[in-house]
């Protein structure tokens, strides 16, 4: 509307100059040398219009002849430009879904047209690691690197072919000198703190994360949980060596991130031996009712130093009361007064903890039960029974990081180097599936959880016939010399069935022996009821237990049976038997006597 509005005055004032000028009277004499021209005015002003539009056109025209092979040379830079950028196009959409022969002739063609297009040597190198061809990406990469413009981008293509070829040192400088390029950057940043978590580097570690805040690249509550992550990781390491240091870090880590359970475990620990129990108590209920941990109920049942096991289980007791039954970690306070229970010998109240997941148990309760079986019955194969459920029972929560399950918390993933990666929660491959389980229940394990566990006081005699314990007969040794005289009567009672050793036998063996008393004989089983079939479990007061075995009044010296034992007439010598002995090879009337047998 605005420029139709001065587009009419602009035509009104154009009219009004030619009315203007038609108007003036007169003429207009122009004299040039010997050339004089007469007009009027309104001729003059018409006449000059038309040399200025004529002096326009001509210029025009003069600048166009002249610029037009500047022209021409755009036009086809312009072309090849855009030839090479539809080739980068076209490349890059070959590399999305996986073409290798496309992507290569793309790259050709990018290179021909746009060879010194950023795009085009990430074209280059991104189809060449589609090939494979990792010499040829990691010279494009230092190429870019060289260059200004992409510099960052050359070194994050170096970093991840240093990754592939598991060169981890060489990684880790690439993303510092990213660092240094620029702080902001995400890769870098990431890359090097996991690596400095990974040495054990917790104070530069520190350092990257304080210079990810700065940057912006961190919000200010991660900020302060993974600052408490790696506090409380350098306090577990300094434990052992510089105590104070160790208290010192986790106080701050715990103040950063109360919810952290190691931090909450070592400062109630710190608090604990300070006997500062109140505080000590305070920080490990702060991180229970966030995470139920085994870890926590162990702090909070040692909480004070010097407490029987009983009030150590009225405390777990108190503890586990604060998360209701509805809420997720319920079990894990069941867990902890079972445990509890168990170490105060109150084996009725570690079952009924155990109670309502015996039916589908874990690993660890299967491993309870086991141990409470063990523990107040002494029943070994009840035992058993419940440590081979536990080999095929679910798994229990673990420390679980990228799919990598630890045995303990650690700050930083060993898969991806992520910080605060490790989670408290059920892993992966414990999930329920459709598959059958690798280890099938057999009867004999389910026969015998469900028989009653057996009791400790001596049930009385059954009526049922019980079957005699099979004894083999004991020999009776022969008689000797030196026998007491007990020994001589039980000799001479011994049946006649026992070979008698040669005297030769007798002589060469020296053992003293001397005879058992043999043992009271069973009560044979009554004959006049068939005896009834034998049960296939039994409990411990039915089994019948054999007499005592009297203690002989002489141990006897028994050469074991494959004891060659000492010849007592001394090595043979065949020269000796040749010639006689040294007796015999005598000389005068003392050999002759020895020849003749004298």
């Amino acid at each position: 509307m605005l420029r139709i509005v001065l587009f009419l005055i602009l035509i009104a004032l154009a009219a009004a100059g030619g009315a203007w000028v038609a108007d003036q009277p007169g003429d207009l004499v122009l004299t040039w040398g010997g050339l004089r021209a007469t007009t009027t005015f309104s001729g003059f002003v018409l006449g000059l219009g038309i040399f200025a539009a004529a002096t326009v056109l001509v210029w025009s025209i003069l600048t166009m002849i002249w610029r037009t092979p500047g022209r021409l040379r755009r036009r086809r830079h312009e072309k090849r430009h855009a030839r090479g950028r539809h080739a980068i196009t076209q490349g890059l959409l070959a590399i999305g879904h996986g073409d290798t022969a496309l992507a290569r002739r793309h790259s050709d063609a990018a290179r021909r047209h746009a060879s010194n297009d950023p795009l085009a040597l990430l074209l280059h190198a991104q189809s060449a690691q589609l090939e494979g061809n990792r010499d040829e990406a990691q010279r494009v990469f230092r190429v870019m690197a060289e260059r200004e413009d992409t510099r960052l981008l050359g070194l994050r293509g170096l970093f991840i072919e240093a990754q592939r070829a598991d060169d981890a040192v060489g990684a880790v400088m690439i993303a510092e000198e990213a660092i240094k390029l620029s702080p902001s950057s995400t890769w870098a940043s990431h890359a090097v703190l996991g690596f400095r978590c990974a040495r054990g580097d917790w104070s530069g570690a520190l350092a990257i994360l304080d210079s990810n805040l700065s940057a912006g690249l961190i919000d200010k509550q991660t900020y302060r949980r993974q600052r408490g992550v790696l506090l409380t990781a350098r306090a577990l390491e300094s434990e052992t060596v510089d105590r104070d240091v160790a208290r010192e870090n986790v106080m701050e880590a715990v103040k950063l991130a109360p919810t952290l359970v190691p931090a909450a475990v070592l400062a109630a620990k710190f608090e604990s031996e300070a006997h500062q129990v109140r505080r000590a108590m305070k920080l490990v209920e702060a991180a229970w009712l966030a995470n139920p941990h085994p870890d926590l109920a162990d702090a909070y049942a040692h909480v004070k130093l010097g407490d029987s096991a009983r009030q150590r289980l009225q405390r777990v007791e108190t503890l586990a009361a604060k998360i209701s039954a509805d809420k997720p970690g319920h079990n894990e306070g069941q867990f902890a007064i079972a445990r509890a229970a168990i170490d105060a010998s109150e084996f009725a109240r570690a079952r009924a903890a155990l109670a309502p997941y015996v039916n589908d148990p874990t690993q660890r309760v299967a491993l309870l039960m086991a141990e409470i079986e063990r523990t107040e019955h002494g029943d070994g194969g009840r035992a058993r029974a419940w440590t081979l459920r536990a080999v095929r029972a679910r798994h229990d929560p673990a420390w679980t990081a990228d799919g990598y399950v630890s045995d303990r918390w650690r700050p930083v993933s060993p898969v991806t180097g992520r910080l605060d990666a490790f989670q408290w929660q059920t892993p992966v491959a414990s999930l329920p599936s459709d598959r059958g389980t690798t280890i099938e229940s057999s009867a004999f394990e389910e026969a015998m959880l469900a028989a009653p566990p057996p009791k400790r006081v001596m049930a009385p005699p059954s009526e049922s016939p019980v079957e005699p314990p099979v004894t083999a007969p004991t020999p009776v040794p022969a008689a000797q010399d030196n026998s007491p005289p007990e020994a001589k009567e039980a000799a001479k009672e011994a049946p006649e069935e026992v070979p008698k050793e040669t005297p030769k036998e007798v002589a060469k063996e020296e053992p003293t022996v001397t005879p058992t008393e043999p043992a009271d004989p069973a009560p044979a089983p009554a004959e006049s009821s068939p005896p009834a079939a034998t049960p296939v479990f039994r409990t411990r007061a039915d089994l019948g237990k054999p007499g005592p075995a009297p203690i002989p009044a002489v141990i006897p010296i028994v050469r074991a049976p494959d004891d060659p034992g000492i010849d007592d007439e001394g090595p043979s010598d065949e020269f000796t038997e040749q010639i006689g002995t040294p007796k015999a090879q005598a000389g005068g009337w003392r050999g002759f006597w020895s020849r003749w047998g004298a």
